[in-house]
């Protein structure tokens, strides 16, 4: 059996978790539908842990329209309420109907922008922002998630906070914050 790779330590032992890690986490996603299914995932793990979230992650598909931004934005009251009692989702009202808002301002940001990638990935001039190998830290805030939260709530969005945000760019690439060890560091990619 090959020995297993060096991995970030927050995602164990967990066969999802592993997969999401190797396949997704800090890689750069550019999809805008695959950006909007973040925001709401992130926002949905306020408060719980994240492997929660990922194995609800096929019920939020199905209660938000596959995270089509342009049909949650006109999920009707009584969509969200039946959203609420779908056990394939975390049941928080706030954030159920947070998707419903944050799909409107994410089109509105697309509108403005041509895409809610070219937006998102302005504010690191297209390139991913890596950990340098010497940092140990695991960060929860930074400058750019500041800025970023600050921007997305002035839009409208919710469960939009700085930590959220944080999140947010390391699952969707923006940040590549694979630890130093980590197979995945683009420091083990050169050569």
């Amino acid at each position: 059996m090959p020995d297993e790779p060096i991995r970030c330590s927050w995602c164990g032992n967990d066969p999802l978790y592993q997969a999401y890690h190797d396949q997704e986490w800090g890689q750069p996603q550019h999809d805008d539908r695959h950006l909007f299914e973040m925001l709401i995932l992130e926002g949905a793990q306020a408060g719980l842990s994240w492997i929660t979230i990922l194995r609800r992650r096929e019920g939020y598909r199905r209660v938000f329209h596959h995270f089509d931004p342009q049909r949650v934005a006109v999920m009707s009251d009584d969509e969200l309420a039946q959203a609420l009692q779908d056990p394939g989702i975390i049941r928080n009202r706030q954030k159920v109907a947070s998707a419903r808002d944050n799909a409107r301002a994410f089109l509105a940001i697309q509108a403005q922008h041509g895409s809610f990638d070219r937006w998102l990935w302005d504010h690191v001039q297209g390139q991913p922002v890596v950990r340098p190998p010497a940092a140990r830290e695991h960060l929860a805030t930074s400058p750019l998630s500041d800025q970023i939260s600050r921007e997305l709530k002035k839009a409208g969005m919710r469960f939009v906070g700085s930590t959220i945000i944080y999140a947010y760019l390391q699952a969707t690439g923006v940040v590549n914050d694979h630890m130093p060890d980590c197979f995945l560091h683009p420091q083990h990619r050169l050569g």
